[in-house]
């Protein structure tokens, strides 16, 4: 329990925490009170024009369904053109949507919360994830590179249960941290669309939706949390963790794609990590192919998707790899 506790108290009394906390709430003010200038309440006469845009879009998404329901039953009326559509009109049914066009879509600088509080809480995500990643690389990076590991092995010289210790803590704060700035960062939004936009309709598919998306990004936080410690673990500073997402992130996010893309590779997305990051937060991520129909006539489904059970086993098992290769490595190493 003292080892936790100092532990507690060197990761909040190191500058970078505290100057990631500043840019947190930096990031948060900004987001916020740019947000409460740019919306309005919406006056009765922009709410009567949103529903009739929303109507006439409903009815054209149905006009779409019927046509190709005639094109694919051979009752096109005469002189009609045919369409490029599907053998399969189900994807046009406007019953089989995921949403139907709505009023609040029609309501240019109004902030409508159900419908931007995903999209925020994504952007919360993306910094708490690079928040995890940088503080878990600095926390343990620093150490081993000042000799601070040693000194802490002389109090306690058991390697393993110090790194673990120190792995326990970044996840325990960071986990404590993002579950904090969350309630606060949605508890504020959802006043500003109470007073400054709309709520919008917000039930029970709404929270529950809102819910695994913020419990999939905990996960990710977590995640990209652990990759930073193990990361400079295994290099012995913060730099080597750094250094290993850049040239990642050149060499195979950038120069491996694009020669797959010019020897046209099937599916290249599937080898980045970065469309499995997606796909975990999403839930399900679809990419284009363009290479797909090369050899095809007629109608080709050129789109392939990612779910999250795959993505999330990748994700995992790196993260698994790299933390036991970690402390390996740390079992073993010299650190004088």
């Amino acid at each position: 329990m003292n080892l936790v506790r100092a532990e507690l108290e060197r990761l909040g009394a190191r500058r970078f925490v505290q100057l990631m906390l500043v840019l947190l709430v930096l990031a948060f003010g900004v987001t916020a009170s740019t947000t409460l200038a740019g919306s309005h309440q919406p006056t009765a006469a922009e709410l009567t024009d949103a529903r009739t845009q929303a109507a006439e879009s409903r009815r054209q998404m149905d006009e779409v369904y019927q046509r190709c329901v005639a094109q694919v039953n051979g009752n096109l009326p005469p002189g009609s053109e045919q369409e490029d559509f599907p053998a399969d009109c189900s994807e046009f049914d406007p019953v089989l949507q995921d949403r139907l066009p709505v009023a609040t879509d029609f309501l240019p600088g109004v902030f409508v919360f159900s419908q931007q509080a995903e999209p925020l809480l994504y952007f919360l995500i993306a910094f708490l994830a690079l928040f995890g990643f940088l503080v878990g690389a600095s926390y343990v990076g620093a150490d081993l590179n000042s000799g601070g590991v040693v000194n802490l092995l002389l109090w306690r010289p058991r390697r393993m249960t110090v790194l673990g210790t120190k792995l326990g803590t970044l996840m325990g704060a960071v986990l404590g941290l993002s579950l904090l700035a969350s309630l606060v960062y949605l508890a504020t939004f959802w006043v500003i669309g109470q007073s400054a936009g709309l709520p919008g309709q917000l039930d029970g598919a709404f929270w529950a939706g809102l819910g695994a998306v913020h419990a999939r990004g905990l996960v990710l936080v977590l995640l990209t949390s652990v990759l930073g410690f193990a990361l400079a673990t295994l290099g012995r500073h913060t730099s080597a963790a750094l250094g290993t997402v850049a040239a990642y992130a050149v060499v195979w996010e950038l120069g491996a794609r694009l020669v797959m893309e010019i020897v046209d590779t099937a599916h290249p997305d599937r080898f980045m990590l970065s469309s499995h990051v997606g796909a975990w937060l999403s839930g399900r991520l679809e990419f284009w192919d363009a290479s797909a129909c090369a050899s095809a006539s007629g109608f080709c489904e050129r789109v392939y998707a990612l779910t999250w059970q795959p993505a999330l086993a990748v994700l995992l098992g790196l993260t698994a790899l790299l933390a036991v290769a970690a402390f390996s490595v740390f079992r073993r190493r010299d650190l004088i």
